[in-house]
């Protein structure tokens, strides 16, 4: 008989968490305004709302954490993360910053003019945020394919090289850069694969126009280039990733996700011009270039997490998990972004709560009633965090209504899992019943999710 999937790792501390009432809860949303981000850690039960900083570091890593060196410049920690990255990226130049919205912020700075053209695959909230802040445009140019939750095919998060070149045609002269999200979030946590990767240097290349990654979840991506195409099988991660930074001019990585540290974030580039212009911004916004916001500790830890983090049998545990969650949502007939991505389910909101019109927001409607349901906090991804179209100011409906279940790297075990399918289910099953959504009272100009104030309807 074969044996059963086990984790690549054992506990060795834990920490409590509480249940509480369906009156408790209902009482807290209130007073958060029907925002899950507003509610207190320790009004959560389950806690889905993002896999950023939320993981349990390694014995290695809180180790390494003893070991910092804490100088201002030219510390060891920073040239122990420099050459990590290195090793992995290929990259030369390399400039830590607090997190990979800051990283955005620094690259960002000095890259993107008012009126510019960012093409990409499904920008993420800060990198749209970052791009529409400076009164320029993201375009999506993710592939159509990635709209249909119930389509499996393999690279979901693919860009479009026809809509790629269109764009590229059309505006060229306005265009920095070209990005690719690996995995591609917004979509469903949707991997690139390979050859599109080669396709979209290609392109650019064409056009001379360099590439950036976003790289927060670059391992996983690797994950699935490994399993799921042709050529790979016998690759390791590292190797992979090699290839894939191969054709890329730089990235911007949230160490938060895949190098499975509570803070950090890097730009790394082989373009000069970019470094030397990025330090000036760095030092502004984030310290000195040799720790750019973080201390030496969190770099040492986050040396240690890349290295543990592109092997495969940390990332095998760690999607198994999601896809375990994945197989008990398919017993209940709970519709998702098909098939399971990296780091989280997505539940397709209009699919469930078919009663609850666009305009009341599906998917935050969603939300709030798995959290009223058993105190999981899970996240829209969809209609609130679109923001407002700059121009016309209406909101934007034209994408996917997504549940997130993020899921915190090597934090929770499968039987937490059975808690939230069966949790969602019962929400599922009561899914006719709830033909009311929520409408937005009070939001800020741009990426409102964090903030905005509802009123349930």
């Amino acid at each position: 008989m074969e044996l059963p999937f086990a984790e690549s790792w054992k506990i060795k501390m834990v920490e409590p968490i509480r249940k509480s009432t369906r009156e408790d809860r209902e009482q807290w949303l209130k007073e958060a305004h029907y925002n899950v981000f507003q509610l207190k850690a320790e009004q959560v039960y389950i806690d889905l709302v993002t896999d950023s900083g939320t993981g349990a570091m390694s014995n290695y890593q809180w180790s390494e954490m003893m070991l910092g060196d804490e100088s201002y410049a030219g510390a060891s920690s920073f040239y122990k993360m420099k050459e990590m990255i290195n090793s992995i990226t290929g990259f030369k130049y390399v400039l830590p910053t607090h997190q990979g919205r800051a990283a955005e912020n620094v690259l960002f700075t000095y890259l993107v003019k008012e009126g510019d053209f960012i093409p990409g695959n499904s920008h993420f909230d800060t990198t749209k945020g970052h791009i529409e802040f400076r009164k320029a445009f993201a375009i999506d140019c993710t592939i159509d394919e990635a709209k249909d939750t119930q389509l499996e095919i393999p690279f979901k998060g693919n860009v479009d090289p026809v809509k790629l070149e269109n764009c590229l045609a059309e505006h060229h002269n306005k265009i920095p850069f070209v990005i690719v999200t690996i995995t591609n979030n917004t979509a469903g946590g949707q991997p690139v694969s390979m050859e599109n990767l080669r396709e979209v240097r290609k392109i650019a290349k064409k056009y001379n126009k360099p590439v950036l990654f976003d790289s927060a979840r670059f391992a996983e991506n690797a994950y699935f280039i490994k399993i799921r195409e042709a050529g790979y099988a016998d690759k390791s991660i590292k190797e992979i990733c090699r290839e894939m930074f191969s054709y890329a001019d730089g990235m911007t990585m949230s160490a938060k996700k895949d190098a499975l540290v509570n803070m950090g974030g890097f730009i790394a580039t082989n373009i000069e011009d970019w470094y030397e212009h990025a330090k000036i911004f760095t030092i502004i916004n984030e310290g000195y270039i040799t720790y750019g916001g973080l201390s030496g500790r969190d770099m040492n830890a986050l040396a240690v997490g890349l290295d543990e983090n592109t092997e495969f049998e940390s990332l095998e545990t760690r999607i198994k998990q999601v896809e375990y969650l994945a197989k008990r949502l398919d017993e209940f007939g709970i519709p998702y972004q098909r098939p399971v991505g990296g780091h989280a389910i997505f539940v397709d909101a209009p699919k469930v709560l078919t009663h609850v019109p666009k305009e009341e927001f599906p998917a935050q409607t969603l939300t709030v009633e798995l959290y009223l349901e058993a105190g999981i906090r899970g996240v829209e991804i969809g209609y609130l965090l679109a923001d407002r179209d700059p121009v016309t100011k209406e909101n934007r409906f034209g994408g996917l209504d997504l549940l997130r279940l993020a899921i915190p790297r090597r934090v929770y075990t499968n039987n937490h899992m059975d808690v939230i399918a069966v949790a969602l289910k019962n929400v599922f099953d009561r899914r006719k019943s709830i033909t009311r959504g929520v409408e937005i009272e009070w939001e800020a100009p741009i990426m409102r999710h964090f903030t905005v104030k509802l009123k349930r309807l």
